[in-house]
């Protein structure tokens, strides 16, 4: 049962049709895991942390750099050179203390995955590279976890939300060509400053409404939009039977 507290800050969710004090106990009681505190993961991360999603994992390994703060909003400049995974919790400490923050500080790897992942109902994919997708990926299959993918790149960003309620798609259906892909590297493209915040701010209505019951979920759909042209494209995804 929600508290005085909890229903006065969160009434403007619990007002929302079909929404009440029962959604916002099921945030209150989620677990929602966030790889990368970089352009996605500062707005994932800040607007999970306002909704009152209960424990929120939070993995990151990089410190600010001058070049991250056109886009990555969770930092500032008197904090260039400092662990990203340290400010973003004391920011988001500040912003509601009442949610549980579990820092990470280092990379998802083939050694930590699963342990990581199996604690957690959602993997968000705030990720710039594709071998963690991949890892993200194979893992939540594994664990039968469903994760919201997402990516920013010059004007255009892409969001799918994958592995969810089985028979369903997964990355490799989306992307099936690992090797050629990860061969490519990181790419340092160009990326429009507010690109992350729109990309970002979609990736957690997913989360929002798979933990509430609330409105349609985006599954087995990729979802396009450029911003340069305000163009937004959906295609449906063919589901998968792969296994790791």
């Amino acid at each position: 049962m929600l508290t005085d507290y909890e229903l006065e800050r969160y009434q403007r969710q619990i007002v929302l049709p079909n929404f009440g004090a029962e959604g916002q106990e099921k945030l209150l009681k989620a677990k929602v895991l966030v790889v990368g505190v970089g352009g996605l993961g500062s707005v994932v991360s800040l607007y999970l942390t306002a909704a009152g999603i209960g424990t929120i994992g939070l993995m990151e390994k990089d410190v600010v750099s001058l070049h991250n703060l056109q886009r990555q909003v969770l930092y500032r400049e008197d904090e260039i050179g400092q662990p990203k995974l340290d400010l973003a919790v004391k920011t988001l400490h500040r912003l509601n203390s009442n949610v549980k923050l579990v820092p990470y500080p280092c990379f998802l790897t083939a050694e930590n995955a699963t342990e990581v992942v199996s604690q957690y109902d959602i993997v968000i994919d705030c990720t710039d590279n594709y071998t963690a997708r991949y890892l993200i990926n194979d893992t939540c299959v594994t664990l039968g976890k469903p994760f919201i993918y997402g990516t920013i790149g010059d004007t255009k960003g892409q969001l799918a939300v994958l592995n969810y309620l089985p028979p369903c798609s997964n990355y490799r259906t989306l992307y099936p060509n690992e090797k050629e892909l990860v061969a490519l590297g990181n790419v340092n493209r160009g990326v429009m400053g507010v690109l992350p915040s729109v990309i970002a701010s979609m990736q957690v209505n997913e989360a929002v409404k798979m933990i509430t019951g609330v409105g349609n979920v985006l599954k087995d759909t990729l979802f396009m939009i450029d911003l340069a042209t305000m163009e937004t494209m959906k295609f449906k995804l063919p589901v998968s039977c792969y296994k790791v």
